[in-house]
């Protein structure tokens, strides 16, 4: 019978998990798995829990689409850089489009709707 453990790592954690995972790794047979990275992004009255998918605003969960929350991670783990239209589109929709620029215009305008509160 297969068992899956789930653990949630900080970046040391994860390094020892990593060497004890190499030393007994010719005695066991594991089976690869993606691992999602346990990441909080914190910004004044907003939280990304990108290992739930969950944005907070003042503590209240605000429902966001796939586009809008994959726009909202892009933007918020680039602080201070500013992304042009055809980056933010090839970054969260994954291809190259001529056409981008409705797209990405519609998807922020949308997210900044639920997201500030001056928007609303």
């Amino acid at each position: 019978m297969s068992k899956l453990l789930v653990l949630a790592l900080n970046e040391q954690e994860e390094k020892a998990i990593d060497k004890i995972i190499m030393a007994i790794s010719d005695c066991i047979q594991l089976e690869p798995i993606q691992v999602a990275p346990v990441s909080i992004l914190s910004f004044p009255g907003l939280e990304i829990r990108q290992h739930q998918r969950r944005v907070l605003q003042d503590g209240k969960e605000i429902h966001l689409t796939h586009l809008e929350y994959s726009t909202l991670v892009l933007l918020a783990s680039n602080p201070g850089i500013v992304l042009t239209r055809t980056q933010i589109f090839e970054a969260v929709w994954n291809m190259d489009s001529d056409s981008y620029h409705s797209s990405v215009v519609n998807v922020i305008y949308n997210m900044r709707k639920k997201i500030e509160p001056d928007s609303r």
